[in-house]
């Protein structure tokens, strides 16, 4: 794996942006240690239900606050109390802002320094989300609203944990120029339109083509409109009998290294979903899966590619990666960089724009 600095992203080991922490059913009462931009942190719900993230090691000793099942805090179930999580070793209980608010056992006033780091989480769509920001700044774009999630007539995604990838999320990010893979890797076949457009934030790949067997010869070809919004959050919408709404979020762990889920909604003839409808759908979203699963054994297994050496025909590979920066540098220099690649780029070799350009 190769590292940030590497790839001369920019100043910042990790990028600005939205990110996923977990699905929904994965947090609970039960605190669990979790680890994203090179940090441990523990998420858990407070009695209201409300999710939190906070820093995992108690300030006073160092104890990690999820990490135990034989401490009596845990055994009496005092291990959550109201919104508060209390350390195994000790007992001083911490608010979901940070604060420490109990000490048991000292009548002294609570030193100031009492305090973990916070983390502002927002649940939609079955996932838990955070905004990251190594400058400590609001967010400066919306989180997604994932639309067609929980909408009439679209059975919602079951999304899954595909693990940690040893590998930067540049080489994922990569994907939205890359013309050249879809038909060694996916099957892509009679290609009609391969184009991308960069508009601030979002970076949208645009693909119609036919399908070795998910589109039989070719005479029906498929749309995929494909994007990210930030370097974290890629959906990707695709017209067919059965309209499906994809969704790929990586977030990194360490410098090198992410976690990366995927989810499917799948649009199907009734607006109240049935069993057969869910089971289409649930087809539907494991071919999604055997697809991405195409990618990462790629991922997986390949040296970093710090200088593609592009060729006729490689999509706009140098655009993808000037977009990206933005989000490794302080936020006053993202225009600057948006500025370089705005707007729509097609790349030839397709039925659309063939290689011989038209009279």
């Amino acid at each position: 794996m190769a590292t940030t600095a590497e790839y001369r992203l920019g100043e910042f080991t990790f990028p600005r942006g939205w990110f996923m922490v977990a699905t929904s059913e994965e947090v609970t009462s039960v605190p669990v240690g979790v680890r994203y931009f090179g940090e441990d942190w523990v998420l858990y719900r407070g009695q209201s239900g409300r999710a939190y993230m906070v820093e995992a090691y108690c300030p006073h000793m160092g104890t990690h606050l999820a990490n135990n099942h034989t401490s009596y805090i845990v055994k009496d179930k005092e291990h959550v109390e109201g919104e508060s999580i209390r350390c195994p070793y000790h007992g001083w209980r911490f608010g979901p802002d940070g604060k420490c608010d109990d000490i048991p056992y000292s009548p002294a006033a609570i030193p100031k320094a009492a305090c973990l780091k916070s983390w502002k989480l927002i649940e939609r769509a079955g996932c838990i989300w955070t905004w990251y920001d190594p400058e400590g700044g609001e967010p400066d774009y919306d989180l997604p609203a994932f639309e067609n999630y929980g909408a009439p007539g679209w059975v919602n995604w079951n999304v899954r944990a595909l693990g940690e990838l040893a590998s930067h999320p540049q080489e994922i990010v990569d994907n939205m120029a890359d013309k050249a893979h879809l038909g060694p890797v996916h099957g892509s076949i009679d290609m009609v339109l391969f184009e991308n457009e960069f508009d601030g934030v979002t970076c949208r790949q645009i693909l119609t083509a036919g399908h070795k067997t998910l589109a039989g010869d070719g005479s029906e070809p498929m749309t995929n409109d494909t994007w990210y919004a930030g370097p974290g959050i890629l959906q990707s919408v695709m017209i067919g009998e059965y309209p499906s709404h994809m969704l790929i979020a990586h977030t990194p762990v360490d410098d090198g290294v992410v976690k990366v889920w995927y989810g499917l909604l799948v649009k199907v003839p009734n607006d109240t979903p049935t069993e057969a409808d869910r089971a289409i759908a649930a087809g539907y979203e494991q071919a999604g899966v055997d697809a991405f699963a195409q990618d990462f054994e790629i991922w997986g297994n390949k040296r970093a590619c710090i200088h593609p050496m592009m060729v006729q025909g490689d999509g706009p590979f140098h655009k993808v990666r000037i977009w990206y920066k933005q989000f490794y540098n302080p936020r006053e220099r993202a225009a600057e960089f948006q500025g370089r690649v705005n707007g729509r780029m097609v790349t030839k070799g397709t039925q659309q724009d063939p290689w011989t350009e038209a009279a």
